[in-house]
């Protein structure tokens, strides 16, 4: 589209934001947007709910988390731009699920984390819990969308590192493409969690959890400052042991975690910060069930007890440093290096013989790892140019990654379909014969002004990026395949203050994604790029912890994969997929414990152009399958007040409803609607007997009525989580 068009549509979606607006004038807010600052922002602690000194994982700017957090509602977010922006100021869709939101829902992964989001797909895999996959937007962010303090997690193959929720301070969705500070990326957003991290108040928790599948498990979170420091050294230490099953014959849950790290403050200006982490699991081979035509899954179970596990070993180690010259220029540098390691074998249902009682099987065997050093250093700085004041970030980061996989292939011997017979048999683990290599080398550099005149807010951000990529299909008789990548990707955004607390916005942000392999003629595939236009209306209620959004967007990605029409055994890179919907959010905090959390997603993605995998004709048109067009949440507590003869008791409960989709890329089977419902309930001792001040007890119900349903992507169909009951009995001091 010519840049005259775009930056008619751009001034246009403005406009209709401003006119939308117009109607919601308030007179003035009790807090000045550009008054807002990480100092003083910690969390109102909901009863019994958060322990003191688990509020203020927040640094200021890139790498940090979200600060002016009460409840379930945030006013600072660094992840859209690196530096302490408000989030109403942000030109961009943000959501914060804050620490109090993931401990009232009791959250076990990360896509959990984030069901309760706009513009988020969390199930489209169904119950799958090897993996945190889902999409943003419509777009897939597993492989390139997901973060950690604001450094990429790279993901390769079976090596996609985990994070523990109950590792985490906070979890923020940017929705869009955020290449212009990131690099490469999903066009849909991203995911960046922040870990928790020392502070210098001291406090404490333990749990012990108890549920459904032979569950159990501990957690432990303790910290503060170190006698005989002068106040300059504080420590954190936080680790989950779990023990489960699933309702997935002979697939387990277990899990193993703890996070050092200490913070050394020798000044207000200085601070470093050591981040560490080993996390080690054991989950099912396969979460599959053997599909029947005509999109119908059987129940019988693709796995077997004798040759079923996923075994995944991480571990980091880094640090964020922050050092400020002055009030107005700040110096930071985030480091992590990470390494993952998947054993992973599994059993899976070639085919049923005519009569159904026998399904002969196959085998496969895989050995990932994946080390990777991500490096980001950053300057931001503020100043005046008459009567214009700007906040510039710019920096230089560096990503590498190693990446290597060993596999083989085998039979394993029939499953009797009577008996079901699992685990009876013996399997044998297949030769790894085939062996494969890769290795990614990206160097960004970035510039960023926010440039602020009267009520306007100028948001200009730019990036070039070059990508080298190495690939050896086999190690044994090939040879590598090398790429090449560069791009410039950015963004721009302009707010209006309409008021202090309504603000309409539009921004056009670009973004690209480097991608593996060659052509017919041996030509590496160039990198697929995308561009989003979005616009929408940003609200905080003066006086209140009340914040609402809502917001369109138009995003184009091509040069994607496609089959080659001319030949068939190949992929060229010329297929397009659009995205264009609307989101509506609202969160609040109306007391302590009295929490809502409200979105509602409407998408319509499409294939602009594509080629069937199934019938090799052009789908052009076509909806993508197993995104739900229409898809509504929503999650409240309600915490009685303790006046109330109910005092100490704090219930809640939720809904997550996913509006009909395709089945398949061929549009001719739909999925149905599914609604599920979540449940809360907690008591607070303290309100029998100060005492017991520190002790609650929590049980958290999912699919509280076990609505059993699956939802089909691709043509292959998914079964969803049963219900799932976990108890929790908790102190904190």
């Amino acid at each position: 589209m010519p840049s005259r068009r775009r930056l008619a549509r751009l001034s246009a979606l403005l406009l209709a934001s401003t006119a939308l607006a117009g109607t919601a004038r308030a007179q003035g807010a009790s807090v000045q947007l550009d008054q807002l600052s990480v100092e003083g922002t910690g969390i109102a602690p909901a009863l019994g709910n958060v322990a003191t000194g688990q509020d203020s994982a927040a640094t200021s700017g890139g790498g940090g988390g979200p600060s002016g957090v009460t409840g379930y509602t945030a006013r600072i977010s660094p992840t859209a731009t690196k530096t302490n922006t408000p989030l109403i100021e942000t030109p961009q869709s943000v959501s914060v699920v804050t620490r109090e939101q993931l401990n009232d829902r009791n959250v076990q992964d990360l896509a959990q984390a984030i069901a309760y989001a706009p513009g988020v797909s969390s199930s489209v895999f169904g119950f799958d819990p090897r993996y945190d996959a889902f999409y943003i937007r419509g777009f897939s962010a597993t492989y390139n969308g997901i973060f950690r303090d604001g450094l990429r997690l790279n993901a390769v193959g079976l090596t996609i590192p985990r994070s523990e929720p109950y590792g985490l301070e906070a979890v923020t969705i940017l929705r869009g493409p955020a290449s212009g500070l990131y690099g490469l990326g999903s066009p849909g957003g991203i995911v960046d969690s922040t870990s928790k991290r020392p502070v210098f108040v001291p406090f404490g928790e333990v749990q012990f959890q108890a549920g459904n599948y032979d569950r159990f498990q501990g957690n432990f979170d303790i910290g503060g400052p170190v006698e005989g420091t002068d106040g300059t050294l504080a420590y954190r230490l936080t680790g989950v042991k779990r023990q489960s099953n699933t309702y997935l014959p002979g697939g387990d849950d277990d899990r193993s975690f703890i996070a050092p790290s200490f913070t050394w403050r020798p000044s207000s200006d200085t601070s470093f910060t050591f981040l560490s982490e080993y996390y080690e699991s054991r989950l099912p081979g396969t979460s599959f069930f053997y599909n029947d035509p005509g999109f119908k899954v059987t129940n019988f179970y693709s796995g077997d007890p004798a040759f079923n596990h996923y075994k995944q070993q991480q571990y980091r180690i880094g640090y964020a440093f922050e050092h400020k010259f002055s009030p107005d220029l700040i110096v930071r540098q985030n480091v992590r290096y990470y390494d993952v390691n998947a054993d992973y074998e599994y059993a899976y249902i070639a085919g049923l013989n005519a009569d159904r009682t026998r399904a002969s099987r196959g085998v496969g065997y895989y050995r990932d790892a994946l080390s990777q050093i991500s490096v980001d250093t950053q300057l931001e700085s503020r100043f005046d140019t008459g009567p214009i004041r700007h906040t510039m970030v710019g920096g230089i980061d560096y990503a590498h990654y190693d990446y290597t996989r060993a596999f083989g292939f085998g039979s394993a011997p029939d499953l009797n379909l009577v008996t079901l017979n699992y685990g009876q048999q013996a399997i044998t683990r297949p030769a790894l014969t085939t062996f494969q290599a890769q290795a990614q080398d990206q160097v960004g550099l970035y510039l960023q002004d926010q440039a602020r005149l009267g009520r306007f807010i100028l948001t200009l951000t730019g990036r070039h990026d070059w990508v080298f990529q190495s690939t050896v299909a086999d190690r044994t008789t090939g040879t590598a395949q090398n790429s090449t990548d560069r791009a410039f990707s950015g963004r721009v955004g302009l707010n209006y203050l309409l008021t202090d607390a309504v603000v309409p916005y539009a921004s056009y942000a670009t973004t690209f994604t480097p991608q593996v392999g060659v052509d017919a003629a041996g030509n590496p595939f160039k990198a697929a790029t995308g561009d989003q236009l979005e616009g929408g209306v940003k609200y905080a209620i003066p006086g209140t912890n009340i914040t609402a959004a809502i917001a369109g967007f138009d995003i184009n990605q091509s040069s994607i994969l496609r089959q080659d029409p001319t030949n068939t055994a190949n992929q060229v890179a010329t297929g397009a997929v659009r995205s264009r919907g609307y989101e509506m959010e609202a969160t609040a905090n109306f007391a302590p414990g009295t929490n809502l959390t409200l979105s509602y997603t409407h998408l319509d993605v499409r294939l602009a152009r594509q080629t069937s995998l199934v019938t090799g004709e052009a789908i052009d048109g076509n909806r993508l399958s197993g995104i739900p067009g229409d898809s509504f949440s929503a999650f409240t507590t309600y915490q009685f007040a303790p006046s109330s003869f109910l005092a100490g008791l704090q219930i809640g409960g939720g809904l997550r409803y996913a509006g009909t989709s395709f089945a398949d890329d061929e549009n001719t089977v739909r999925n149905p609607t599914v609604t599920l419902w979540d449940a809360l309930i907690a008591y607070d001792f303290s309100a029998l007997d100060p005492k017991y001040k520190g002790f609650r007890a929590q049980v958290n119900a999912f699919n509280i009525f076990d609505r059993s349903y699956t939802n089909c992507q691709a043509g292959f169909c998914y079964r969803g989580a049963p219900a799932t009951v976990i108890g929790s009995l908790i102190y904190r001091w």
